[in-house]
């Protein structure tokens, strides 16, 4: 019986969270109690919100103390979420001393979300008293932006901290005004230095970068940020991966670890940015990085890669265009690689299914590897669903999808057709957030679909293509139904 009791204590301990739980009764008294604090609004029965939970209370845990993260269930709180314009689950939100500051657009892993609300406490740059804070602050896992004032009251320290306030949660920035401080790093006049961080320090580039305009302005300094804090090859993160795959880049997966092997880290990385810089110096224009192959597995399985022991290779560019590199990692492999990229020669890599052996049914069924030979076809109209096998509204809308092209079997400038998403790479075009998701590319204008936001059953199809489709609707007769004689039978006739 003890024994029961201790395991039901411990399951209740081990289940306690730091996440504040709020409701209607007390959202309003309690939520000006903070600084600064996030909140989700979230409902039991919600998938997302299931699947941050865990991150959610594992970042509550390390900001304790620091940064509270709370809670509202809109399922029992409604008030609260209406008032806050709440329409879908999980929605994150800043408050700042009681007031709403803005949606929460950060990662939502742990580490991601303490970094970034880490970013957004306190003041937008951080004041700089002496040079052992310098040293402090400039030892971080992430780039620091500091700038350098003899006056504290002059314009372009204003301009420092309005750049600062603007970019505060993509990058750290602190600011001194110590004569010492100047000093100790050779400045005598107001100045910006970017510091790369230094577990990142290398031979093929410098560790740090002055700013070079004369007139220090906001705009300038949110340019030279832009233009430096990457150099050559970061690593990529959470934190910073919505701004690298912006670019056209390539990233060489590996066993990134700078906390436990930072020395094997670099030996790797090294190898990766003496080729970037061939290619660099010679005015060719990528971007690179290095990320930990663990982490990014989902990555990797776009490319259609498994595991190796060496460097992984890939590049996507900005438009999603992808090129694995398939050779065992060398840098003379890599130099090739990049040689036949730039002169074009590379063939794209295409997540896909096999193209189907037959494909006479009434919906034409569309992979990666036969997107352009039936969707692209520009002499037919086609409207095609983007769908995952698990998505239940998928499954309701087949049966009516299925009439719909037996409707139009016999018209010759029509596709019907679908394509699993999951399985297969959709084109940049077509923007598939969610299943399923439909579009109609016209005859002669394949580059711009249209998204298809009608009614879902068969007339509303049917509808929307007499209103867009290039041609008349050649469809189907209904077949007629046969009328049944019936039998007159003579109750009064008697058989004899």
């Amino acid at each position: 019986m003890l024994r029961l009791i201790f395991l039901a204590a411990l399951a209740g301990f081990s289940a306690a969270s730091d996440v504040l739980d709020y409701t209607d009764d007390d959202f309003e008294s309690k939520i000006g109690d903070h600084e600064l604090i996030l909140v989700e609004f979230f409902a039991p029965w919600c998938g997302h919100c299931k699947r941050l939970a865990p991150e959610y209370d594992k970042a509550a845990a390390t900001l304790k103390g620091e940064i509270p993260l709370a809670k509202v269930d809109c399922t029992t709180s409604s008030k609260t979420c209406s008032k806050y314009g709440v329409s879908g689950y999980p929605t994150l939100k800043l408050f700042r001393d009681g007031e709403e500051s803005g949606a929460y657009d950060g990662p939502r892993t742990a580490d991601g979300i303490v970094s970034t609300l880490r970013k957004r406490a306190g003041p937008a740059s951080k004041l700089l008293r002496d040079q052992e804070e310098l040293e402090k602050f400039i030892s971080d896992l992430d780039a620091s932006i500091i700038g350098f004032f003899p006056d504290e009251k002059s314009g372009a320290q204003a301009e420092f901290v309005k750049a600062a306030n603007t970019l505060r949660e993509k990058y750290r920035f602190a600011h001194t005004n110590s004569v010492a401080v100047l000093q100790s790093q050779g400045i005598d006049s107001e100045t910006v230095v970017l510091f790369r961080p230094k577990k990142l320090n290398n031979k093929f580039e410098d560790s740090l970068v002055k700013y070079g305009e004369e007139k220090i302005t906001s705009s300038k300094i949110k340019k030279f940020i832009q233009d430096n804090v990457f150099g050559i090859c970061p690593q990529l993160t959470e934190d910073n991966r919505d701004q690298l795959m912006g670019k056209d880049l390539l990233v060489a997966y590996f066993d990134v670890d700078y906390e436990r092997n930072a020395k094997g880290t670099n030996y790797w990385r090294n190898r990766v940015m003496k080729v970037a810089k061939k290619f660099l110096d010679q005015g060719h224009k990528l971007s690179f990085a290095v990320a930990n192959k663990a982490s990014n597995q989902h990555a990797l399985s776009e490319f259609g890669l498994g595991d190796s022991e060496e460097p992984i290779v890939t590049i996507r560019t900005a438009k999603g265009v992808k090129y694995a590199m398939k050779e065992k990692f060398s840098m003379d492999n890599m130099g090739i690689f990049l040689d036949e990229y730039f002169a074009g020669g590379l063939k794209a890599y295409l997540k896909s299914e096999p193209i189907p052996e037959s494909n006479d049914g009434p919906v034409k069924v569309v992979v990666a590897e036969n997107f352009d030979s039936i969707v692209n076809d520009d002499s037919k109209d086609v409207l095609i669903e983007f769908y995952a096998p698990w998505c239940g509204h998928c499954k309701n809308l087949e049966p009516k999808y299925k009439e719909l092209g037996e409707k139009l079997a016999d018209d010759p400038n029509v596709v019907i057709a679908k394509m699993d998403a999951t399985a297969n790479d959709v084109p940049p075009q077509y923007e598939v957030s969610g299943f399923p998701t439909i579009f109609f590319a016209p005859a002669g204008s394949k580059m711009n679909p249209k998204k298809y936001e009608g009614g879902r059953e068969v007339g509303d199809f049917i509808s929307y293509l007499k209103r867009e489709a290039t041609n008349s609707l050649v469809m189907q007769e209904e077949p007629k139904k046969k009328k049944q004689k019936k039998k007159k039978e003579d109750d009064d006739k008697v058989e004899l």
